[in-house]
């Protein structure tokens, strides 16, 4: 292989994180905290005011369907703590991660944590690729600094793709787009 590992995973990474810029340029504040079925999870004014998401610690039967807002915090959290521990930092436990609370911040505090990740790529090498992970499985797990970052890829993938199918579902409910 010509392209070493590294480039080749910050390759993958910027090539869905571009697909993530298409949906995050076109989302609309009310698509954000759309409820798009009855059983749903999204984020919520606590009574300090504060957006907290809805969680369970095992997952429901049947799963609720995320909302883009929930969605975006998602991704801010995993990400957060990621880099974190990529970082040699004290990860941030689940509740001090918290949504922004409008499209605006959160689409610019997801760009900024972007920022961070690449910080992380940029300085791995082939070596580091192969210490030993730390997160999000135990270090004595057998997985390696480049599954976590190939893990980062694919979830990155996954919750584009849910943002993506969102914001084009409520799109397409829009009134102007029905045909009579």
């Amino acid at each position: 292989m010509s392209e070493s590992r590294c480039a080749l995973l910050r390759w993958q990474f910027d090539l869905t994180w571009s697909l993530f810029e298409y949906h995050l340029e076109r989302l609309e504040e009310d698509d954000f905290r759309w409820e798009p079925a009855p059983h749903c999870w999204t984020v919520r004014r606590d009574p300090a005011g504060r957006w907290e998401p809805d969680w369970a610690d095992s997952e429901p039967d049947p799963v609720p369907v995320p909302t883009i807002a929930w969605l975006s915090w998602h991704v801010g959290w995993w990400l957060s703590v990621t880099t974190d521990h990529a970082q040699g930092r004290t990860p941030r436990d689940r509740t001090e991660v918290t949504w922004p609370g409008d499209g605006e911040r959160t689409v610019a505090w997801l760009r900024g944590l972007r920022e961070e990740w690449l910080t992380v790529l940029d300085r791995l090498t082939d070596a580091d690729l192969d210490a030993a992970a730390p997160f999000p499985w135990p270090r004595d797990g057998g997985h390696t600094v480049a599954h976590m970052v190939a893990w980062v890829n694919a979830e990155l993938m996954k919750n584009v793709t849910e943002i993506g199918q969102l914001r084009l579902l409520r799109a397409a409910q829009a009134p102007q787009l029905r045909q009579p």
